[in-house]
């Protein structure tokens, strides 16, 4: 038996290889399944079954190419229904691959059609589970996430609590915990860095699992600082549900080099958007007017889906050399499939052939301690919400990242600001928004409130309600 977790850093998921004597199965797969036939054909097994724990909401997933490439399979538990054909098992069912068996958990609560595979190993013992987003290190997954359910977030965490403790928590403390995600998943609030667990610590050290709960308990604390989940979300749990267009043919689609004439006029007649993948320092320095940045080199699928509204939003890349084939493929990911082609030879070509470049200004964390001290400046914070109420600069304006679009008029136009998120990545994004929008007198401070925090700025805490007197 064999079991490998293939975890993809920038999503913050953990797909699973699974073989034994000849046969394996693949859980929760990337859109792109390159990863997984190859494994296959040098192991010189056949991949007989894909199981997914639920309809993924944070990326659209391999399980249809998959299938069509090696004949697998779709597994899904109870209560799921496609568009497309696949199995949905019974609570209970048993699947065999080579001398194992996977057995079906069905555990409503994340989504209806949630589902832990228990796989027994060829002694018969109970081995692992591979928990999706049931169950997390240190978490669980967030209970308001069902497709076009009647249910409310407190009756789906209800159904977790129950989940929880007849299907999981019953099982032996040795049993190895395979989790969808880990830390910096938005599917949970606090997971832990950690991508593989054992049960029993699970049930020492997770709330949720906490043996002395009540049900009231749990839905209280599971449901305690949810914030709205990203946009698309939602939009991404549905193509996963009724099928998406194959991942060759989108890779095939995007990946053209246009010259600059052509990149300027695809960006006219198709009203695209120019987005930049740099290094954000090369982005600061020169970058095509009105395009975007976010950058290859952080969270960018993720924040892609949190900023780009339209899964059909007409791209067109500005790349690395050699990077385009990675961007395509990060970009499906999300599901944002409508990429036009990327600028051939790059910023040097663009220059050369005549056309006008930008800039944003970039400042260090000390220049900025000095400019704070000779007049007072407008400060954006775009950090989340809770970094900020953790600690933040006196006088700074909160303007989080992940709702600029419903938080533009909190900003003017006329106005001189300075920008700054934890480490400069997420203020290099809002500074190019903002310009893209008409806000040409934007200031990154580079380095970000880590940075900040090193300097005399004053910096004020928050302060808890209840430790008030």
């Amino acid at each position: 038996m064999k079991i490998q977790q293939i975890y993809t850093g920038c999503l913050a998921q953990g797909a699973y290889y699974i073989e034994s004597n000849g046969e394996a199965a693949i859980i929760d797969p990337l859109r792109e399944t390159k990863t997984y036939v190859e494994k296959a054909t040098e192991n010189n097994v056949h991949i007989k079954y894909v199981f997914e724990t639920h309809f993924h909401a944070d990326f659209v997933s391999g399980h249809l190419d998959l299938a069509k490439a090696t004949g697998a399979t779709i597994v899904f538990g109870p209560d799921a229904t496609t568009d497309y054909e696949m199995y949905s098992a019974k609570d209970g069912e048993e699947f065999s691959i080579g001398n194992i068996k996977i057995k079906v958990l069905h555990t409503p609560g994340h989504t209806l059609e949630s589902t832990t595979y228990l796989l027994i190993d060829e002694n018969g013992k109970e081995h692992a589970i591979f928990s999706g987003d049931t169950l997390f290190l240190g978490d669980v997954g967030r209970p308001d996430l069902a497709i076009k359910s009647d249910l409310t977030k407190e009756d789906l965490a209800g159904m977790l609590f129950d989940s929880l403790r007849t299907k999981i928590m019953p099982l032996p403390d040795d049993v190895i915990v395979y989790p969808a995600h880990g830390a910096g998943s938005a599917c949970g609030k606090n997971l832990s860095k950690e991508t593989v667990g054992i049960l029993g610590e699970q049930k020492q050290t997770n709330y949720a699992l906490r043996a002395d709960m009540t049900k009231e308990e749990f839905i209280k604390e599971v449901l305690d600082g949810i914030t709205p989940p990203p946009q698309y979300f939602s939009k991404n749990a549905l193509l996963n549900k009724v099928g998406y267009t194959a991942f060759e043919t989108v890779l095939e689609k995007g990946d053209i080099p246009l010259t600059p004439e052509r990149f300027e006029a695809l960006a006219n007649e198709e009203s695209a958007l120019v987005l930049d993948v740099r290094n954000r320092k090369d982005f600061l320095n020169e970058h095509i007017p009105n395009s975007i940045f976010i950058g290859l080199d952080g969270s960018f699928a993720p924040w892609v889906g949190a900023l780009i509204a339209d899964l059909q939003q007409p791209i067109l890349l500005v790349v690395p050399k050699g990077k385009s084939a990675e961007a395509i493929t990060r970009l499906s990911r999300v599901g944002y499939d409508n990429t036009l082609g990327y600028l051939e030879g790059g910023l040097k070509a663009w220059k050369k052939s005549g056309r006008e470049t930008a800039t944003i200004h970039s400042i260090s964390a000390e220049e900025f301690a000095k400019r704070l001290k000779k007049s007072k400046l407008n400060v954006l914070d775009v950090r989340k919400d809770g970094e900020y109420k953790a600690k933040h600069m006196e006088g700074a304006q909160h303007f989080a990242l992940d709702y600029i679009d419903k938080n533009m008029n909190e900003v003017d136009a006329n106005k001189a600001y300075h920008i700054h998120c934890a480490g400069g990545y997420r203020s290099v994004i809002a500074a190019s928004i903002l310009k893209a929008r008409g806000f040409h007198k934007v200031t990154d401070v580079a380095g970000g409130f880590k940075h900040i925090k090193e300097t005399d700025i004053p910096l004020t805490e928050f302060v808890c309600p209840s430790t008030l007197s």
